[in-house]
């Protein structure tokens, strides 16, 4: 069973240290996402319909609001992997022009070749979250920092989407679709009525759909379900002594099984498992 060993949430946004032995449904994160292997057996992650290598040489690279998955393969060893989900607010507090990672054309490529340079780094992170010990904000930020600086240079499209001088929100091209975006994003809590977004957009519940999944690459209801993800933990990293079924109630959950369910199928561990295991730096965003 796959599980949680250690989260950090702060400003920069989730570092998780998690064993993986399951596989994920597939869904997207509106940060971009960066994928280590910490130890274990070399495994894939599906991004843009290909197995890409999680390997010691290889990274994954994941855009914001890009559906990947993981296919956990029967019989193949268990997999310690290192997930880091980077807000772009963190990044551009640093540089301004990297609010543009939160665009899903940032990263050209979903797998990368690390050179001994960029492994070394990755390795040195690895290490300082391995060790379970208490790692200072400053320290966890200037290493996390230097070890994105480091990939965003060798592999990302800043330059390029600097000079079309694009701008980060612009990530969802048709303006009716921006619109459905914010609707689904606003109201994540149920069931969606799709027909009433799709009609508030100018669109046929038919013709919504399929210019959805056209422009972005998802399904209204992948999108409701980052809704959900990213409110789950909001809470999980804020509230240490509200129960999970008030979470799972306010989340539109007939249960708090199906909720487990659910956010095991998303991120690989229980809520209470994730619960358990987070340190929070409190200069977070929420």
């Amino acid at each position: 069973m796959s599980s949680a060993l250690r989260i950090l949430h702060g400003a920069f946004g989730r570092v998780a240290l998690l064993g993986m032995d399951e596989s994920l449904v597939p869904h997207a994160h509106s940060e971009c996402h960066v994928l280590l292997k910490a130890s274990g057996g070399d495994t894939f992650f599906s991004v843009r319909n290909t197995q890409q290598p999680l390997t010691d040489q290889t990274a994954v690279l994941i855009n914001a609001w890009e559906p990947h998955f993981y296919d956990h393969q029967k019989g193949a060893s268990d997999t310690v992997i290192l997930a880091l989900y980077i807000d772009p607010n963190w990044l551009a507090s640093h540089k301004q022009i990297l609010a543009l990672s939160g665009r899903p054309d940032f990263f050209t490529q979903p797998s990368i070749q690390l050179t001994p340079h960029l492994r070394a780094k990755a390795d040195l992170l690895i290490s300082e979250v391995l060790s379970f010990e208490t790692i200072s904000p400053e320290r966890l930020e200037d290493i996390l920092f230097d070890l994105m600086i480091s990939i965003i240079d060798g592999h990302s499209d800043w330059r390029h989407l600097s000079r079309l001088r694009v701008y980060p929100e612009g990530c969802f091209l048709d303006a009716r679709i921006r619109k459905a975006k914010e609707l689904i994003l606003e109201s994540p809590q149920g069931d969606l009525d799709m027909e009433t977004i799709a009609r508030q957009c100018g669109l046929s519940r038919a013709q919504f759909f399929s210019l959805f999944k056209k422009t972005t690459g998802m399904t209204p209801q992948m999108l409701a379900n980052i809704g959900k993800m990213q409110l789950a933990f909001q809470w999980l990293s804020a509230n240490r002594s509200c129960t999970l079924g008030n979470l799972s109630d306010s989340l539109g959950f007939s249960s708090q099984g199906h909720f487990t369910r659910f956010f095991r199928r998303h991120i690989g561990a229980s809520p209470s498992q994730y619960h358990r295991t987070i340190d929070v730096y409190r200069s977070e965003i929420l």
